[in-house]
């Protein structure tokens, strides 16, 4: 990983970081009740009020900005930027960015540690996870892990992180302190997002090429299940699952299927599709808002947004964002 060029920036860029690991221990803010989505062509974030779910804005970012996060405290949206190698770090309040970290080549997902302490980042190029410390920027440990490392997910008490190889078709469990690859656990064909259940005892996997979503046990790694989806008139190849959410109380979760168009809802205890969905083109990532009233689902080849009742499990309405739009988080 190359340091950021100018003294001016590097104190810069180091400032943003000390923030963010502060930032863990501070007071959440209040919501913006704003949801952002992250623009793929455009280099670009749009911004929709999800209580009128009327765009308010466009925010520019670098490029190819792919997976968002919050920090804890909700305060700064980072946007990983495949093209530019960097984390955007950008003031919620503001809108705009307010310095950047640098992630290595072709980074893809991201997750933080409980404290806010560490970044996990895989590199699809380098078919690495790295670890950096966001008080000095430096990039305390490099894990090799399978090839074309995508999802990024840390344990909630920050022991594990896991990572996904789309290429192995595995998950990488790694001893976050040490560094060191703990288990290597065989999923579907292409694995690509995680979600833990709130009690921290199920790791849930989505596998793009194998239409489906492996459940491991967190506590000796074994797949206790595999949940596979079959949209009505859809064809096998084209369900695609990527994106999944899941409620606070464990019971439902929401996934994306990709070429399918579709939304799958899923009952946690059976481990069953209960109904499908039919979203916009390419549907990827999805987020809740947090009365989980609504499921917002983002939709790669159709250039919108799609809104779900939950209640009712059926859209209601339809927002255009950017191009190639990717992800979306919730600030509410």
């Amino acid at each position: 990983m190359q340091p950021p060029k100018g003294e001016p920036m590097v104190r810069r860029s180091l400032a943003v970081l000390a923030a963010l690991s502060i930032a863990a221990s501070a007071a959440v803010a209040k919501g913006t009740n704003r949801a952002y989505v992250s623009s793929e062509k455009d280099d670009a974030i749009t911004i929709i009020d999800i209580r009128t779910l009327a765009v308010v804005g466009v925010i520019k970012t670098c490029g190819r900005p792919r997976h968002l996060q919050f920090t804890a405290d909700n305060t700064r949206l980072l946007a990983a930027c495949g093209d530019s190698g960097k984390a955007d770090v950008i003031d919620v309040a503001s809108g705009k960015s307010v310095g950047s970290i640098p992630l290595g080549d072709d980074p893809e997902a991201f997750d933080l540690s409980p404290d806010g302490k560490t970044l996990y980042v895989s590199r699809e190029e380098d078919a690495e996870l790295a670890a950096i410390d966001t008080a000095s920027g430096k990039v305390l440990r490099r894990v090799k892990v399978g090839a074309e490392p995508e999802g990024v997910k840390v344990s909630p008490d920050g022991k594990r992180v896991y990572v996904a190889s789309e290429v192995a078709n595995m998950v990488h469990v790694v001893d976050a302190q040490s560094g060191e690859v703990l288990k290597n656990v065989p999923v579907g064909k292409r694995p690509r997002r995680f979600a833990i259940t709130p009690d921290g005892k199920e790791l849930w996997v989505t596998s793009e090429l194998a239409a489906n979503v492996s459940v491991v046990s967190t506590a000796d790694y074994k797949v206790l299940a595999t949940i596979s989806f079959a949209p009505k008139g859809i064809r096998q190849e084209d369900i695609t699952p990527i994106g999944v959410a899941m409620t606070k109380d464990g019971k439902g979760a929401f996934v994306s299927l990709g070429r399918a168009n579709h939304v799958a809802f899923v009952d946690v205890a059976s481990r069953k599709p209960t109904h499908y969905v039919l979203v916009g083109k390419r549907a990827w990532n999805v987020a809740l808002t947090k009365d989980e009233s609504k499921l917002l689902v983002v939709n790669g080849l159709s250039d919108d947004m799609t809104v779900v009742d939950v209640k009712e499990g059926r859209p209601t309405k339809t927002v255009p964002v950017g191009r190639v739009p990717y992800m979306v988080v919730i600030d509410d």
